[in-house]
């Protein structure tokens, strides 16, 4: 069966599982032929594993009729291809006739030997039988569609069906072993939950008989607190009530000092009422001489203090008039000092322009003379006369 299906693999390309038939390319009839001589020859190895496997015997007769029919039906589509191929069917029937009776022994050996069928489960066969008969209907659909058009395009179809299957059946187990193995998680975090809570539950049991036996020791110190409480309070309350009568007598004798001390204060509250009201009466008179000498000095003084206001007022007047005259003497004064000052700048500038203007004509008078200009003109003389006098006259401007 495997040389066979090597050859099958050989004469048929692997498909892809995108594959359509618009995209198949037609096989020659030589292809055809030995395509279909390969899938005839895998039916036949289908159908004998199908005989060879151990099943329950009693199943046994309905399962030959079965596979008598199956390959009956086998048979058929072979027929409608004898006219291309005679030869090579007649002896594939040939084949299948041996094989049925090797068929028939190896059943009988087979069911011989129990031990080999208790080794399978049955769940096992089922899975095989499925298996066995998903290929076989591939097949022979593909041999049918190879016969009628030249094609594998239900060969392709199929094998992109069950190549999804394949991967959904191994996501499947992925998400199965991942929930399995958060399973096996869970139960250990439950285990040491159940373990932590047992561990508190029995430290918790432990705490509370502790507190229990506290609880005891409590209630008996209680009762002694409650019974000494009691005797203490007795004894408190029967001291309290000696003091309680102590305190009221001398309360009382307190009461009586009071009221003694209250009378004696009455009667000195009505001696100092009486004095206060005779020094009220003696104040009240005082006071009226004081009021009427109190107006007396006033209008007295008002009287002094008008005239006192009228006489600062004509002294105010005359002081007014005097520093108005005070102020037009200085204002005389200041004006006369101003002309005296512009007097002396005009005499000294009249005097600095005299003393100019006569160093000016002396320069003027000086300057004509010398170069002789207009009627300014000196004698002449002997020409040695002359260059004694222009020597001379030099030797002075030297000096000069």
């Amino acid at each position: 069966m495997t040389s066979k299906s090597a050859d099958a693999e050989e004469g048929i390309e692997e498909p892809d599982p995108g594959a359509t038939p618009e995209n198949t390319d037609l096989l020659p009839l030589a292809d055809v032929m030995r395509v279909c001589a390969v899938l005839e020859d895998t039916i036949d190895q289908l159908s004998i594993l199908n005989y060879i496997m151990p099943v329950h015997y009693e199943t046994r007769q309905n399962l030959t009729m079965k596979k008598s029919k199956e390959v009956d039906s086998e048979r058929k589509p072979v027929e409608g291809f004898s006219v291309v191929s005679s030869s090579p069917l007649s002896k594939e029937e040939n084949k299948r006739d041996q094989a049925a009776k090797e068929i028939n022994k190896m059943q009988d050996l087979v069911f011989t030997k129990p031990t080999r069928q208790t080794i399978l489960t049955t769940e096992t066969l089922k899975k095989i039988q499925m298996d066995r008969k998903f290929f076989s209907d591939i097949i022979t659909d593909t041999l049918q569609e190879l016969e009628e058009s030249n094609t594998y395009t239900s060969l392709l179809d199929a094998l992109g069906q069950e190549s999804a299957n394949k991967v959904h059946f191994y996501d499947v187990i992925s998400r199965e072993e991942n929930g399995r193995k958060q399973i096996k998680s869970l139960q250990k975090q439950l285990l040491n939950v159940k373990r932590e809570r047992e561990a508190e539950v029995l430290s918790r049991s432990e705490y509370i008989a502790h507190l229990k036996d506290q609880l005891q020791e409590m209630k008996a110190k209680t009762n002694m607190e409650n019974r000494y409480m009691k005797v203490n309070s007795e004894l408190q309350v029967s001291q309290t009530q000696k003091k309680c009568n102590r305190a009221e007598e001398l309360l009382l004798e307190e009461i009586e000092k009071l009221r003694l001390k209250t009378e004696e204060e009455n009667r000195i509250h009505m001696e100092i009422e009486l004095f206060l009201r005779k020094e009220q009466q003696k104040l009240e008179e005082k006071l009226e001489f004081w009021m009427d000498k109190f107006d007396k000095d006033t209008d007295m003084k008002q009287n002094e203090l008008n005239a006192l206001k009228s006489a600062k007022a004509s002294d105010l007047a005359h002081l007014q008039d005097l520093a108005k005259t005070i102020r037009e003497r200085e204002q005389a004064v200041i004006e006369d000092r101003i002309e005296k000052d512009k007097a002396r700048k005009k005499a000294a500038q009249d005097k600095l322009e005299l003393k100019s203007a006569i160093k000016l004509q002396a320069w003027w008078r000086g300057t004509v003379v010398r170069r002789e200009i207009g009627a300014f003109r000196l004698p002449r003389r002997d020409k040695d006369n002359g260059k004694d006098s222009k020597g001379k006259g030099k030797d002075r401007r030297g000096k000069k």
